[in-house]
């Protein structure tokens, strides 16, 4: 059925649409037009149609925020001389509307070329399948940065309620690799801004998420990029700054056992989460440490936390 309609436009789709300037869905013989073959509402899945651009409304759940200019050029040049070879991806929204699932990029790059209707792919999905199918098909193809990797993933759990081992599931990936995108999440704004403009890679970045101190990040940040550090370089620095800071933290003589309340903050968060914690008294507040033995043990204490409304 799909090879019929192929190329008709819209007039095979919906026997009552009428293009504006427009004769793609209509053949012209002896100036009488002929009226494509209608299609069943049955058949609206699975499909390709030529769609006008102007009745396709952007991806909400589109994980990529930013698209190059230089590379949106290219393919449009592609496009003026080729034409689209792969369709974008639709689903049909009702009212000659459709929303688009993935393919974003062709679809920006087929405006820049000037054309009135593009070739879609239409799927027949629900809200909550609109996400993933837009996260996993920019993964596939590897057109996300680091860090819209990481707010995708992020948004499949807050939105579909979705634990990390899920996420991994659904997008192919390693429970670890998903727990290590997210993290990037937590650095400070001037990291992630590095690694958004590729000044930093996500192994530099990850390096420095084991720095607790925003000044230590930024100096040895601006010496990462200034030197060229390799990502084992920061994580030899790393270390070696961890050191230092724990051994002033010895010198201060923060010991738990000299706070009995504390102590009993520690015995309390060791039974709630079946693993050992310390709780540790700075001069400005403290830090609780939390250990785990295995990524699966690592797992168990994030669904934990995650329980917690």
């Amino acid at each position: 059925m799909s090879k019929k309609v192929l190329g008709r436009g819209l007039g095979a789709f919906f026997p009552d649409y009428e293009e504006e300037g427009s004769e793609s869905s209509a053949d012209i013989k002896g100036g009488k037009v002929k009226t494509a073959v209608p299609i069943d509402p049955a058949e609206r899945a699975n499909i390709v149609l030529d769609i006008p651009i102007a009745h396709i409304r952007p991806n909400p759940s589109q994980p990529r925020k930013e698209f190059k200019d230089e590379s949106l050029d290219e393919l449009a040049d592609s496009i003026r001389q080729h034409g689209l070879i792969q369709p974008i991806t639709v689903r049909y929204l009702g009212e000659k509307r459709f929303e688009l699932i993935s393919g974003e990029r062709r679809l920006r790059a087929g405006k820049l070329a000037g054309l009135q209707e593009i070739p879609g792919y239409i799927r027949e999905v629900d809200d909550e399948q609109i996400l993933t199918l837009a996260l996993i098909e920019n993964i596939q193809r590897e057109d996300l940065s680091p860090l819209e990797v990481a707010m995708g993933y992020q948004r499949l759990m807050e939105e579909l309620r979705l634990t990390q081992t899920e996420v991994a599931r659904k997008v192919g990936k390693n429970r670890s690799t998903v727990t290590n995108m997210l993290r990037l999440l937590s650095l400070p704004d001037f990291i992630q801004a590095a690694l958004r403009d590729e000044l930093i890679t996500t192994g530099h970045a990850r390096a420095l998420i084991n720095l607790k101190d925003e000044k230590e990040q930024k100096k040895l940040l601006k010496k990462m990029i200034s030197d060229a550090l390799s990502v084992r370089d920061v994580e030899e620095s790393v270390r070696d700054l961890e050191k230092k800071n724990q051994q002033k933290s010895k010198k201060k003589g923060s010991d738990n056992k000299e706070n009995p309340f504390l102590n009993e903050i520690s015995e309390r968060l060791k039974r709630t989460l079946s693993t050992k914690v310390d709780v540790k008294e700075k001069n400005k507040g403290g830090e609780i440490r939390i250990s785990y033995y295995s990524e699966d043990d690592l797992e168990r204490i994030l669904q934990l936390f995650e329980q917690i409304d």
